[in-house]
């Protein structure tokens, strides 16, 4: 047997271009996965032993993978780990790579800018005709206010992913890209 302990990678430290303040974004993940976990092991049960099931499980669980994929979206964001093609974002010249990333920042930001701004009218819609939830009942303002206040989350990580862009050298940006590539290997 080999005593020496497993090789741990190198890269395992947060970056430094990385917001501290992720962990709230990351431990709301965490949560919202057990929540919805525990709500659909819950009505397998009830399901399976009765027959039935809970009709409120499927409100609920429409609700936290909405709210799950806005919170997830907000940390991608804000690690710059959304949506591109790699072909354009990682080829050409540092400065055209930092533009690129910070065309991509504040197309983002806008996107979930207008976003807040659509859905603040449909929560406002929903309150003004006491619209209520077909499963439970409840108003449904109580999950659609959550659209416009997290989207206006992923609007300020982007907005501050573009100044941390404007403020970055060209040999920084590198830097991070090769430190992001780094920690895609296996």
């Amino acid at each position: 047997m080999d005593s020496t302990p497993p090789a741990t990678p190198a890269s395992s430290s947060p970056s430094t271009d990385e917001p501290r303040s992720l962990r709230i974004e990351d431990w709301l993940t965490v949560l919202i996965m057990a929540a919805l976990a525990l709500i659909t092991f819950a009505n397998v049960l009830v399901r399976y032993f009765t027959n039935a099931s809970f009709a409120w499980t499927e409100e609920i669980s429409i609700f936290l993978m909405i709210v799950l994929t806005l919170v997830a979206g907000s940390a991608a964001v804000a690690r710059d780990r959304h949506i591109r093609i790699e072909f354009f974002a990682e080829s050409g010249s540092a400065r055209r790579r930092r533009r690129l990333a910070q065309l991509g920042a504040a197309c983002v930001a806008l996107l979930f800018g207008v976003l807040v701004l659509l859905s603040a009218r449909l929560v406002w819609d929903d309150y003004r005709f006491e619209e209520t939830s077909p499963g439970i009942g409840v108003p449904q303002w109580w999950y659609s206010i959550w659209m416009p206040l997290l989207s206006a989350l992923i609007t300020w990580r982007a907005v501050g992913l573009f100044m941390r862009r404007t403020r970055q050298s060209d040999t920084e940006l590198l830097a991070d890209q090769e430190g992001s590539v780094q920690e895609q290997l296996p």
